[in-house]
């Protein structure tokens, strides 16, 4: 019996370690999505949210990113006046699943070109275009679908061009700085079966 439970614990995918390291991280998205930078309206952020959740990701898998997402934005639309719809968490999700998706192909080598194609499928199919339509279906103030989409797009497109250069640098400069090298959390090391 006390080797089947060694063998429950081993196959554990998140240590009590993960967990605490993905609070901090779902915190300091909320923090930098909500406290930090302004809102002008509702649909219009510059901010680096992204990176904690990209990091957490990249840092203990798809799944991890995935939940540090969820309870970034869910946490923090208690912080905003806006109240809360699940339509809108899909991008945060996607930024943390994809962090994952990539991790062994960051852990390889950490580079400015690497992330950028690492962040572009959140980016475009989760920031742009879902959160356009999400926006335009909510928010239908140009009185049709397709106007008020197109509109969302055309200045979602350039609001997160600005913050993918911005993101992309962040965790290029902190991954250089070798920080997470000496948390001992980089790079990700093989599973292995037993």
């Amino acid at each position: 019996m006390n080797n089947e439970t060694n063998k429950q614990t081993n196959k554990r995918s998140m240590t009590t370690k993960t967990l605490a390291y993905c609070a901090l991280l779902a915190a300091l998205s909320v923090v930098l999505a909500r406290l930090i930078i302004p809102m002008p309206n509702v649909s219009t952020r510059f901010s680096i949210e992204a990176v904690p959740i990209f990091l957490a990701g990249m840092l203990f898998g798809p799944m991890a990113g995935g939940l540090v997402g969820f309870c970034a934005d869910f946490v923090g639309c208690l912080f905003s006046g806006y109240g809360y719809n699940p339509l809108f968490c899909v991008p945060p999700i996607l930024y943390g699943v994809f962090g994952g998706v990539f991790r062994y192909y960051l852990g390889k080598q950490v580079s400015i070109p690497r992330l950028a194609l690492s962040f572009l499928p959140p980016v475009i199919g989760g920031s742009i275009l879902w959160q356009s339509a999400a926006l335009a279906f909510v928010y239908n103030s140009k009185g049709s679908f397709g106007a008020s989409l197109v509109y969302f797009l055309s200045t979602r497109s350039i609001q997160f061009a600005i913050t993918l250069v911005l993101d992309v640098l962040i965790i290029y400069l902190l991954f250089r700085a070798r920080l997470f090298d000496r948390m001992g959390i980089w790079p990700p090391q093989e599973k292995k079966e037993s």
